[in-house]
């Protein structure tokens, strides 16, 4: 008797720590699923399809009526049904939001798939930009600190966006570039203390800054700045915006979007030489919105104002966080964030930085950190190649054509140097013991493209002290018995054999050709014409032989061929580089390019010129106080080159538009 009471005792003893034990465990994961969010759809909404409905109830068997799902979804992408199949993966998401997979799944196949089995360009992007806001705006934020998706994301904008392989690559660009000038206006005009890359870094973060400063409630802007309430109700009674702009987060994304592009483009008519042209075609809300800007009574409303509004849409919108963004401009360069892979740079280094906080060393080898290092070491490649854009905002969004124009960034050099050595160290597959590496092959392709650069760019001292420093580096790989004579050979018979390889290489063209014309336009500053001439004609040959080898037209945009790096025209690629040029330049020495420079060129320059140093005050003043057209003297046929400009843009964008009207 004593046995079995023992025996019921110690049963029920059992019993109870096991239910204690199940309660705190449960409590436990209630915690751990609340605080990641890692909770499953257990209720239906309104709207979502019916197979979520149909999991739901199925309760334990939801996992496979997925992997039915996953079945039929497999079939429909091999059979070309992109369309069904995008519905039925977002019925997926809703019944797997923490599986990463479904995610990226869903966001490849509208950027990649469906995208191409459109038919225009505008088609395409609108596909594009529904991938990438999947993952940005809903798989992110179900799973903010998963490296697959900040990889995905960082790709798409690397690859799809930032790549040639897309026949509609080049409208991408300029897309993008169109919303980041709407989001944070036009960057700063490039200053001749640019040249320093400490001084360039701290101006793109100067610029940043007041956003980042700014309130994130609307409520604050105006108990700071009481204006503002005026402001906001003129807005909503002139411009006709239903929204209370700011007042309701989950409505005003679109509403705050249209007023920054408007007061963008208002900004850019007073810019804009032709500027008259474009305000004869305003419509009434354009003429109420310029009325409003132009109103001094408002100037410190629109002050306070702007940049709030730029916040909200980055953070509200685009789930970005502004500080971060400027202390990525600090950590890795002057990032122009109208360029594609800036957001490839960003996404793909937060992806890194949120993963290493989660990594265990029991965890460590269900992180794929190295694929996503390279994303972001290919982001400051290509910000070194493409990073410095002109893009005409105006032309693009009045539909006057299109005109975009890349070229390196030399800053973004010294920042590829910088942060190999961080990925390296993250790498196990590129330890000092081991004969081959992609980060030793790519630091030895990056850095012979950087000495074309600067050789071609008259640098020939920097080119010698990059060419020095990649031929002794310890990193390199050991698989190529032929390299220590591929570095004992002189600077310029390297140079030679390296070219007569990759000549058809769109980063090599567009280097060559750059540094060919801005390496011109500094031998007009020292007054050689010989070296004017001879690296303008090396400039003209070097782009002719790549629109030749390269340029191929196609159907999805007649104007902008897939592997238009450059503008096909070699005036017009060859006027903006000299703008871009100029841009760097004090009053004298711009006075003194000017002065020495063909009509050609003096035409491209003098609308800038004018912006930058004519008296605001006293027109017939230059800002020193001398006669502005004694400096800078209108070179004659501007009419005639601005109407050449005119109809080139509308050319471009008549041929698009007959393209989608088809």
């Amino acid at each position: 008797m004593f046995r079995l009471s023992m025996v019921r005792i110690t049963a029920i003893a059992c019993i109870l720590i096991g239910m204690c034990g199940s309660i705190a465990f449960s409590v436990m994961l209630a915690s751990t699923a609340s605080r990641n969010k890692l909770a499953y759809t257990d209720r239906v909404q309104e709207g979502q399809p019916p197979e979520v409905a149909l999991g739901i109830a199925l309760g334990a068997f939801r996992g496979i009526f997925v992997n039915f799902l996953w079945v039929r979804a497999n079939d429909l992408k091999l059979e070309g049904k992109f369309f069904e199949l995008n519905q039925l993966a977002e019925a997926i998401t809703k019944l797997q939001p923490r599986f990463p997979r479904v995610w990226t799944f869903h966001a490849w196949n509208m950027a990649y798939n469906i995208s191409v089995s459109t038919q225009t360009r505008t088609e395409r992007w609108y596909w594009v930009q529904k991938g990438l806001a999947l993952l940005r705006d809903k798989g992110l934020l179900a799973n903010p600190n998963d490296l697959q998706l900040h990889r995905e994301l960082a790709w798409i904008f690397l690859h799809k966006i930032g790549g040639v392989t897309d026949d509609a690559n080049r409208y991408y660009k300029m897309k993008l570039a169109e919303e980041w000038t709407t989001i944070l206006g036009v960057p700063p005009l490039k200053d001749p203390k640019d040249r320093s890359r400490d001084h360039a870094i701290e101006r793109m973060a100067a610029w940043l800054q007041p956003i980042a400063d700014a309130p994130q409630t609307l409520a604050e802007v105006i108990k700071k700045t009481p204006t503002v309430r005026t402001l906001v109700d003129r807005i909503k009674s002139q411009i006709g915006e239903s929204a209370a702009i700011g007042e309701d987060p989950e409505a005003n994304g679109d509403a705050i979007m249209n007023i920054l592009r408007r007061y963008e483009l208002v900004k850019a008519i007073k810019r804009s030489a032709t500027g008259k042209l474009a305000e004869q075609t305003m419509g009434p809300k354009m003429k109420a919105m310029t009325a409003l800007v132009a109103d001094p009574a408002l100037q410190s409303a629109w002050e306070a104002y702007i940049p709030f509004a730029r916040r909200f849409l980055i953070e509200s919108e685009y789930h970005m966080d502004i500080s971060q963004m400027i202390r990525y401009t600090r950590k890795y360069g002057p990032i122009d964030w109208r360029v594609p892979a800036a957001h490839a740079l960003y996404w793909g280094a937060q992806g890194v930085e949120r993963a290493l906080l989660r990594i265990t060393k029991q965890s460590e080898k269900d992180f794929d950190f190295v694929n996503t290092d390279r994303i972001v070491i290919q982001a400051l490649q290509d910000l070194y190649r493409y990073g410095q854009v002109y893009f005409d905002y105006l032309g693009f969004n009045i539909g006057a054509g299109e005109m975009y124009l890349e070229i390196p960034d030399p800053h973004f050099a010294q920042s590829y140097a910088n942060v190999l050595t961080e990925l390296v160290g993250r790498s196990k597959w590129d330890t000092a013991d081991r004969a081959y590496s992609m980060y030793a092959a790519g630091y030895e392709n990056f850095f012979t493209d950087v000495i074309l650069y600067f050789y071609r760019l008259g640098m020939k001292d920097v080119a010698e002290e990059y060419y020095h420093k990649l031929g002794t580096w310890a990193g390199m790989n050991l698989n190529d018995p032929d390299r220590p004579n591929k570095f004992a050979v002189p600077l310029e018979e390297f140079v030679t054999a390296q070219l007569a390889d990759r000549q058809r290489s769109p980063n090599v063209a567009v280097s060559e050709v750059t540094a060919s014309l801005l390496g011109a336009y500094a031998a007009l500053l020292a007054g050689d014409d010989d070296q004017f001439r001879s690296q303008m004609e090396y400039a003209a040959r070097s782009h002719a032989l790549f629109m030749k080898l390269q340029r191929n037209s196609n159907n999805v945009d007649s104007q902008n061929a897939r592997m238009d790096v450059m503008e096909p025209d070699f005036r017009i690629q060859a006027g903006l580089v000299f703008v871009q040029f100029m841009s760097l330049l004090n009053l004298d020495q711009s006075a003194d390019v000017f002065r020495a420079a063909p009509d050609d060129l003096k035409r491209f320059a003098y609308d800038l010129v004018q912006e930058r140093f004519r008296d605001p005050e006293h027109k017939e003043l230059a800002v020193n106080g001398e006669k502005f057209d004694t400096l800078f003297a209108e070179p004659p046929g501007m009419a005639a080159h601005r109407k050449m400009i005119e109809d080139y843009r509308k050319q471009k964008a008549e041929k698009n538009l007959q393209l989608e009207q088809k």
